[in-house]
């Protein structure tokens, strides 16, 4: 399933596998003067080749190798010859992502396994015919994040950085401090549309972005003096988010509240001081 909408000169294609004739766990592809923001799952590649009948597409940003961002890169660059940027840590995965980046059975499930492409490292910038983006490392969700700022417009395409709310819940493999550290490095920034991964695009969003920082600033600390006392990971998770969510059985614990709590405690900056 593919939805698509302009918003102003950038073109959104919001994608998910259908099952049952029901869409789950959407990811979204940008187009903006030439340049692709990410590609997509498997399932949706022929979708987004349709919808971009009539676009040229002259080069493709990944904002970082899951398999939800970067599936239509090899279709992509065999019709339009397309360079493929993104951080040097994701190339490896580019080129071979089923021995790099093995699925978990719900990731195969709900968006499969990505065909090879030929990616180059991103620079400092991108530019295209009309603008030109910084490229801001922005690590926490994936180590190969990146976000693009066009600073003339104020668009930043934030990849999955941001996603509003307040977590319950995190994936085993993500690092809460560094995303915390990230949302801080783009909130400085003077952005007036947020264009994310998730495709809730939003209109001057330094505020909600900032509120994010602190709900998960507070959270920390919470968990951090509930960990002093004794208390272990389970019973924290408990005490303070509740239940697990459905996603943690549906992801088989792979993304649960509990990998929450130990990404605040293991892998806090500096974790010899102050806690044991």
């Amino acid at each position: 399933m593919i939805q698509v909408e302009q918003i102003n000169a950038v073109r959104k294609f919001r994608m998910a596998r259908s099952i049952l004739g029901m869409s789950f766990y959407f990811t979204t592809a940008y187009w903006v003067d030439g340049m692709m923001v990410d590609t997509g799952c498997a399932y949706t590649v022929q979708e987004l080749v349709a919808s971009l009948k009539g676009y040229q597409v002259d080069c493709i940003v990944n904002t970082h190798s899951h398999e939800d961002h970067i599936a239509g890169n090899a279709a992509l660059q065999n019709i339009y010859a397309a360079d493929v940027l993104a951080h040097p840590m994701a190339l490896p995965v580019l080129a071979d992502p089923r021995r790099r980046q093995p699925l978990h059975p719900y990731q195969y499930l709900m968006w499969g396994y990505p065909d090879t492409s030929l990616g180059k490292a991103i620079g400092e910038f991108v530019e295209t015919n009309h603008h030109r983006f910084e490229v801001i490392h922005s690590p926490g969700h994936s180590p190969d994040h990146i976000c693009l700022h066009e600073p003339d417009k104020g668009w930043l395409f934030s990849g999955d950085l941001f996603v509003g709310g307040q977590d319950r819940a995190l994936r085993a493999d993500y690092n809460i401090w560094l995303i915390i550290a990230s949302l801080e490095k783009v909130a400085a920034l003077d952005t007036f549309i947020l264009f994310p991964g998730s495709g809730t695009v939003r209109q001057n969003p330094r505020n909600e972005i900032v509120r994010k920082i602190e709900y998960l600033k507070e959270l920390g600390e919470r968990i951090l003096a509930l960990y002093r006392q004794g208390l272990s990971y389970g019973q924290i998770r408990r005490k303070l988010l509740g239940a697990e969510m459905p996603i943690a059985y549906f992801t088989l614990g792979h993304f649960n509240g509990k990998n929450l709590v130990r990404s605040y405690i293991e892998d806090r900056p500096h974790r010899n001081e102050s806690v044991p």
